[in-house]
């Protein structure tokens, strides 16, 4: 006896589809790509010491070659304030007098001071001082001349920091799409499902919110909150992105409660939480899931517009958007580096995401043939 014939689901067939679809599949393996980069940056086995001063200051990619006001080695001279001549002021009626006092405080300043009955108050703490920068410069290491992708300002590897930066990105653009996407599907199913006031009080709420052009609401919320951080913009974008899947599915909902499998759970004394999410839910949570994938980008540039801004993560914290706040400067001075890696990096996630966002809605199409 045969086994009988079993449909595919759903996912089956979605997945079958997007098999089929060559883009998409590419589309996937970049944005799986970037996704294991942030895993491992996170983990700390890539860009774990990104802050790390591995060269000089604003050095240009490998395949631009050093500026030449750098030594070969990358060694950075420490200038020794006691051992660089004293140049001559001709104007300087003081200028002889000066000499003659250093040379006889000789290498100790506070016996010379000393010798005129006068003791320096700060004489110990110049001492220190000088003791530790004798050490500093002990432990000075040479820093390259050139990195594949260049240095910023303080000498941290793009590539690394560029890594680090689409950590913070690609997590607040996750995060806080998730947020968005659970707000707007549980206000949407509640609407939805009951109907009446309750509907109407929803749709009240959400008019005023579209009501608002997006970046204008976004730059309201970042003001009135007043603070900086990584949770500060999940919470910006999360409680303001939550529009566009609220109004779909509480379409879906609205055609779905009068289906003959919500009438026979109805029957069966099946309570409404039960009906909305346990009956109702596998059934449009296809919706939720395209939702998601367009917010995630989204809400990826909303951050780099953010930080470019000022109202995004705090120093000390690195993104796409502080990266590209900091290149706006660096520009002036002829230093492309940082812009490019920042800009590339994000258009090529947000093109894959696109593209991969645009099959996978394609392929849960149940039109689709």
């Amino acid at each position: 006896m045969s086994k009988p014939h079993t449909s595919p689901g759903l996912w089956a067939l979605a997945w079958r589809r997007l098999r089929g679809d060559k883009i998409a599949m590419v589309s996937l393996a970049v944005v799986g790509a970037f996704f294991l980069l942030v895993l491992a940056s996170a983990s700390g086995l890539v860009a774990s010491n990104w802050e790390d001063e591995v060269a000089v200051s604003y050095a240009p990619p490998t395949f631009v070659g050093a500026d030449k006001d750098v030594a070969v080695d990358g060694a950075i001279p420490l200038a020794d304030e006691r051992s660089a001549p004293t140049p001559v002021n001709v104007l300087d009626p003081l200028a002889d007098d000066i000499a003659e006092l250093r040379a006889q405080m000789g290498s100790n300043p506070s016996a010379g001071v000393e010798m005129y009955g006068v003791t320096d108050p700060l004489a110990d703490d110049l001492t220190a001082l000088r003791a530790g920068m004798g050490k500093a410069k002990k432990l000075v290491t040479h820093k390259a001349a050139t990195l594949p992708f260049g240095a910023d300002k303080w000498g941290h590897d793009i590539i690394q920091k560029t890594i680090k930066g689409g950590e913070t990105s690609i997590v607040v653009g996750l995060v806080a799409a998730l947020l968005a996407v659970v707000l707007g599907t549980l206000f949407g199913a509640v609407s939805g499902y009951f109907g009446g006031v309750v509907d109407d009080f929803f749709n009240w709420f959400y008019s005023i919110f579209t009501s608002i052009p997006s970046i204008l609401m976004i730059l309201t919320v970042a003001a009135v909150l007043q603070q900086k951080g990584v949770l500060t913009i999940v919470l910006i974008l999360g409680l303001t992105g939550w529009t566009g899947p609220y109004r779909l599915i509480r379409a879906e909902y609205i055609k779905h409660k009068a289906r003959e499998y919500v009438m026979a759970a109805d029957a069966i004394g099946a309570s409404h939480w039960r009906k909305m999410f346990s009956h109702i839910f596998p059934n449009v949570s296809h919706v939720a899931l395209v939702q998601m994938s367009i917010l995630v980008v989204g809400f990826i540039k909303a951050e780099v517009i953010l930080s470019f801004l000022g109202f995004g993560v705090p120093v000390g914290t690195v993104s796409w958007g502080s990266m590209l706040n900091e290149a706006q400067n660096e520009l002036i001075l002829g230093k492309w580096w940082q812009l490019t890696a920042a800009a590339t990096a994000m258009a090529v996630l947000v093109t894959a995401f696109s593209l991969f966002t645009d099959a996978l809605r394609d392929a849960l199409d149940p039109k689709v043939k």
